[in-house]
């Protein structure tokens, strides 16, 4: 019997295919929140939501962004504190501000800063 090939079957037209979602932001960029005031270093990007149901109903319905957007992981700061944030792209601008992020992973992750980009290690890029 032969193998199925289930890359030549064609698209069933009942269902839809999702938008390609773009990122706006790459590895390395230093982005700032659109609504709260913290910033951080992107270190990985999700093409469309993929946290949980519970973290999504947590958000207020007010400000709830859209799942069919690309979210991206931060190694963020505030006054305060350094954290990990998970934020939709509708919610992230360009951080202009040239100053180092003060996150105590970044030197495990990136191995410098030039101009307001940090630069992933070689060992985590694939």
């Amino acid at each position: 019997m032969d193998r199925l090939d289930t890359n030549t079957l064609p698209l069933d037209p009942d269902v839809a295919l999702p938008a390609v979602a773009h990122a706006r932001f790459n590895v390395g960029d230093v982005v700032r929140h659109r609504l709260f005031d913290f910033r951080g270093v992107v270190f990985d990007i999700d093409p469309v939501f993929a946290n949980s149901e519970e973290w999504y109903e947590a958000i207020p319905e007010a400000v709830r962004p859209r799942k069919d957007q690309p979210f991206y992981h931060l190694l963020a700061e505030n006054g305060e504190s350094s954290y990990v944030a998970y934020v939709s792209q509708q919610n992230l601008i360009e951080d202009e501000s040239e100053e180092p992020v003060e996150h105590p992973a970044i030197d495990g992750l990136f191995d410098h800063v030039a101009g307001n980009r940090y630069r992933l290690k070689p060992v985590h890029r694939h």
